[in-house]
């Protein structure tokens, strides 16, 4: 089913490419940070192929009042195709009362566990999360990715699975100082590196523009779109960075030159 709304994190969905304890959750409301994607996965898990989570994401849905649902349709930005499911079902969007946000429409309140407050060094912060982290099951790291703390963001950025470094990305509360970071890293997943080098509010940073270029696991087909956006001296170090690959390198000393692409 195509809804219109494009984002790393329901594609995982439409892909199938996501467990069943993972689907309960994104059934239950309980996943999505804002209303687009909520509403999306929940029309999305209707058609699933388990018939638990088809039922419980139905249910969800006739929880939500249909005012909130028709405001939500009203909003200028709500996709044609989730108009037409709800307008079969008797739903039409209310353009007067459309919502001023994209808050969810469903509070599932679920709690991410445990998170205490960091004491002492950000070392022994960052530890203690990474512990926390390790004994969590995939469904639970989705919700402290979605919910917890930025500590252990730094953690589940990265996880070796995509579905919780890439629900990072999807949190609210990630940062752009915390995004920056992630562009630094060399041990996260090429994907991880891709969304962010993708992002148009992001990239408008040049610290995040700049990491994605030095970073050796950043996609070429990402860090040479960026090229003639780098100062002198970035381009420099490019240039004499051993870990990177040469078609970049060729690339940045041609500009260094003052030559064409």
């Amino acid at each position: 089913m195509d809804l219109g709304i494009r984002s790393p994190f329901l594609d995982f969905f439409r892909r199938g490419e996501v467990g069943k304890d993972v689907r309960l959750l994104a059934a239950r409301g309980a996943l999505a940070p804002r209303a687009h994607e909520q509403i999306a996965l929940l029309v999305l898990l209707t058609e699933d192929a388990d018939s638990e989570v088809r039922g419980t994401a139905e249910a969800t849905l006739a929880q939500i009042p249909n005012d909130s649902l028709a405001a939500f349709l009203g909003r200028p930005d709500a996709p044609d195709a989730l108009r037409d499911f709800f307008r079969g079902r008797g739903i039409e969007p209310n353009a007067e009362s459309s919502a001023a946000t994209d808050d969810p429409l469903v509070d599932a309140s679920v709690d991410p566990g445990p998170s205490p407050e960091g004491e002492g060094d950000d070392e022994a912060v960052r530890t203690g999360a990474a512990q926390r982290m390790a004994t969590l099951s995939v469904a639970e790291k989705v919700k402290c990715a979605m919910k917890g703390t930025k500590e252990e963001r730094a953690v589940l950025i990265r996880d070796s699975n995509k579905l919780v470094s890439v629900s990072v990305l999807s949190s609210p509360k990630v940062s752009d100082s915390e995004v920056e970071t992630f562009a630094k890293m060399s041990n996260v997943s090429e994907e991880v590196l891709r969304i962010i080098g993708s992002n148009r509010g992001w990239i408008k940073n040049y610290g995040v523009v700049a990491a994605l270029t030095k970073n050796p696991k950043t996609p070429l087909g990402i860090s040479m779109r960026f090229v003639q956006r780098l100062t002198e001296k970035d381009l420099k170090m490019i240039a004499l960075d051993r870990n990177l690959q040469q078609p970049l390198k060729q690339v940045v000393r041609k500009r260094l030159q003052g030559g064409d692409e």
